[in-house]
């Protein structure tokens, strides 16, 4: 799968159980959505995604040429 799949996949995946947690066990989880939403409008900007790095660290996927 390519890296831009992995990486939407896995900020919607936090999205959705970031709001679950928030809704379910305290609204302090919220606060884990804006953080993502931040990284993703962040990256849009800067061309740098924090979770790329950590997938390519952790062997994941492979860097991606720019």
């Amino acid at each position: 799968m390519p890296m831009h799949y992995q990486i939407r996949l896995i900020a919607g995946t936090f999205v959705l159980v970031s709001l679950a947690l928030g809704w379910l066990v305290s609204p302090w989880w919220f606060l884990f959505t804006a953080f993502v939403g931040a990284n993703l409008v962040q990256s849009a900007l800067t061309r740098w995604c924090l979770m790329e790095t950590i997938l390519v660290k952790l062997g994941v996927a492979k860097p991606v040429d720019r």
